[in-house]
């Protein structure tokens, strides 16, 4: 019988082609699936990746809550003509510390994995509050309020625990200075250099512009020049061309 032959005789045969089938299924799932019970992790670490500081995460918190997520992702796809709009490809380590991702395809608004220094923090104040002031063609709601909302966290201690509990490898150093790390981050007359050396990297400043006090507007400003800053493109994946 020839191999034409064989391979009609078991086209032909449907209880012979759905074994086959499943056999072949099952070996392909096996060779897959059985090397991830001995990885402690499936995701490349790269360096400068860290935890959220306690403002960032309160600023991440009001994004997920405001549901900037539904017009804006945060995975730039490695094509071409997204890498030279955006910037360097996202990486899975990029999104290893957030719960959940935002990762997506849907853009009302531009992809913001690499919004990081790219505008002020006037910029960002002006365009949340007056999207068309800054941005004509926007079609983007006004968050004035957040300028005028006290930013209000019940423990940042409580909030960075319970990331640590789903992986987040926040130290007990961290937990200890959440408090004062959140408050730190946006008063720029602060000692701020136990804040570095945790969060290396951190943005600090009067985000909204307003020192009087702490607000919801500070705290997603603070989110925001994050994204996209932590890790350095310009001496990592070289041979891609995505630079």
């Amino acid at each position: 019988m020839s191999l034409m032959d064989k391979h009609q005789f078991i086209e032909r045969n449907a209880t012979l082609l759905l074994v086959g089938s499943l056999l072949v299924v099952s070996i392909g799932g096996i060779v897959e699936i059985a090397p991830l019970f001995y990885l402690e992790n499936t995701i490349e670490k790269v360096e400068g990746m860290r935890p959220y500081s306690p403002l960032e995460l309160a600023g991440r918190n009001i994004y997920i809550r405001e549901g900037c997520y539904a017009c804006h992702s945060q995975m730039i796809r490695p094509f071409r003509d997204e890498v030279e709009r955006y910037g360097h490809y996202s990486l899975a380590a990029e999104s290893m510390y957030d719960h959940p991702f935002q990762w997506g395809s849907k853009r009302t608004g531009p992809d913001l994995a690499r919004v990081g220094d790219r505008y002020s923090n006037e910029w960002h104040v002006q365009h949340l509050s007056d999207p068309r002031s800054v941005v004509p063609e926007s079609i983007m709601p006004s968050y004035s309020f957040l300028k005028e909302t006290t930013l209000k966290v019940t423990s940042a201690t409580m909030e960075l625990t319970a990331n640590k509990h789903v992986g987040v490898p926040y130290t007990d150093d961290m937990l200890a200075n959440a408090k004062a790390d959140l408050e730190a981050q946006a008063n720029p007359d602060a000692d701020t250099s136990g804040l570095l050396e945790r969060y290396p990297k951190a943005k600090v400043g009067n985000f909204d512009g307003d020192p009087a006090r702490l607000t919801e507007m500070d705290a997603l400003v603070a989110y925001l020049q994050v994204l996209g800053t932590l890790v350095d493109f310009s001496t990592y994946d070289d041979a891609t061309g995505y630079r």
